[in-house]
């Protein structure tokens, strides 16, 4: 337990978000998790206190073809709820993440927007300090036939490690903030007003989904089935494969309920057991269905969401190495899984998780990998050889969206019929390039390598 002036300090926390006009609740929130900080609280969960949860306890995707009907009778009381926060630094963006071109010239908001006309149901963003500015100037550029609502995601005040008080940084206040992770949609959707605004409408079922995975659509047959069931909560979970082990899974606690443990709640040295994927088999999507009326009144109930803590410690300044160790609070959205009553989870394919985290993930969607069906939906193309591509580029010359951009400006190569590719060293593309297998291309030597328009690559090619 921290022994400092602890009340004297949660008091400066509250007067720092006054001054910000935030929400009571939020300060609510805030300082409940503070006191869990200060109480010596680690918001871990060991193995002892959790089991798996196997195959035969949760339904498929396809067994669910029955509920579709069901699904299509209610999509005008249906949301697709998409989080609109990010702003994609780790692909070197400077602006709202869902504003990069992904696919055919078009944004991921542009996507979002047809998908949302495609399936005939409302979109509403939640966005973040960073980009709600810069989502109303593409909403109104787009004109889209239905203009989606839009509410603000919460902020809240970093922690200095050392001393547990609330961090300053004269030289740019905003960083002395931090998004409260995509646990705060909760929140954010009542103290905003856009729960009751949804619900008067006779909005009833929620669709959540992350900007980045354009996989994630409305599926009839999972609206159906969740309505239909009258479910509180519903998670998509997928089988993990090696390339999963650091997404959070899906497990049981001591008094039955499904809960999410994330990587950041696993004890050191249980990191092992957390990345099995024998012994922990699904994990979260982040695709989340919730019933909107349970959550109006589980709000009333509670007057905050108490979800598990997440305590990430990071620089005050991400840039400056030699910046104050801070404490960012966040909590995740799956978490709420364990205080849904009669919450489920769902298996569904890969083809609904395609997040483009990295410019790896952005190379296979701008690939003939990927294309957009007759209902306007993105799918991996049923041409391809594989079920997947495996790809690594070379962090030091495509990790950022400008140095990506210059080596694939005559766009990306064919991966239809690429099972894995690997680049190292600094490789240019011009257009009408085809790679086949698997394929390693390095460049070792001291100046650029450019594959040549029209080229075939289907081995290995090694230049010196």
């Amino acid at each position: 337990m921290y022994q400092g002036n602890s009340s004297e300090f949660l008091q400066n926390f509250i007067s720092k978000m006054k001054k910000k006009t935030l929400d009571s609740s939020v300060i609510d929130t805030f300082a409940y998790y503070y006191q869990l900080l200060i109480s010596g609280e680690s918001g871990l969960i060991y193995d002892k206190d959790i089991t798996p949860v196997n195959s035969d306890e949760i339904k498929e995707l396809d067994s669910l073809k029955d509920y579709y009907d069901a699904g299509k009778r209610v999509l005008d009381n249906c949301v697709m709820l998409v989080l609109n926060g990010g702003l994609g630094t780790s692909m070197g963006l400077t602006k709202a993440k869902s504003l990069l071109r992904v696919k055919n010239g078009k944004t991921f908001l542009y996507i979002l927007l047809k998908q949302a006309e495609i399936s005939n149901v409302s979109l509403a963003l939640m966005n973040s300090f960073s980009t709600h500015q810069e989502t109303i100037s593409a909403i109104s550029e787009y004109k889209p036939a239905k203009k989606p609502f839009l509410f603000l995601q919460h902020r809240f005040p970093k922690i200095v490690k050392q001393n547990l008080k609330p961090a300053t940084w004269p030289a740019k206040p905003a960083l002395e903030w931090n998004p409260p992770g995509h646990g705060d949609i909760y929140l954010a959707l009542s103290a905003s007003g856009m729960l009751d605004e949804l619900l008067d409408r006779g909005i009833r079922y929620a669709f959540i989904s992350n900007s980045d995975n354009l996989g994630a659509t409305i599926d009839e047959s999972l609206l159906g089935y969740f309505s239909e069931k009258n479910f509180s909560f519903m998670m998509e979970v997928a089988e993990k494969t090696p390339a999963d082990i650091k997404g959070g899974h899906l497990a049981r606690n001591n008094s039955g309920r499904m809960i999410l443990r994330e990587a950041a709640q696993c004890p050191a040295n249980e990191i092992k057991a957390f990345q099995d994927i024998k012994r922990y088999g699904f994990f979260n999507t982040n695709n989340i269905w919730i019933n909107l009326v349970y959550l109006k009144n589980l709000i009333e109930k509670e007057g905050i969401i108490r979800l598990p803590i997440i305590i990430n410690p990071k620089r005050l300044d991400p840039r400056d190495v030699n910046s104050p160790e801070v404490f960012q609070i966040e909590t995740a959205m799956g978490a709420a899984i364990s205080l849904f009553e009669g919450a489920t989870a769902v298996k569904v394919p890969r083809s609904r998780f395609f997040p483009v985290k990295k410019c790896n993930d952005l190379l296979a969607v701008r690939s003939d990998c990927f294309v957009f069906n007759k209902q306007g939906r993105l799918i991996r193309n049923p041409v391809c050889s594989f079920e997947s591509t495996e790809i690594k580029l070379d962090q030091k010359y495509y990790s950022m969206i400008d140095l990506f951009n210059e080596r694939f400006a005559n766009g990306a190569p064919s991966l239809k019929e690429c099972e894995s590719l690997i680049i190292k060293g600094d490789v240019f593309f011009e257009k009408n390039v085809t790679i086949k297998g698997k394929v390693i291309i390095e460049n070792s030597a001291d100046k650029p390598y450019v594959i040549k328009e029209g080229t075939v690559i289907e081995k290995n090619l090694l230049v010196k």
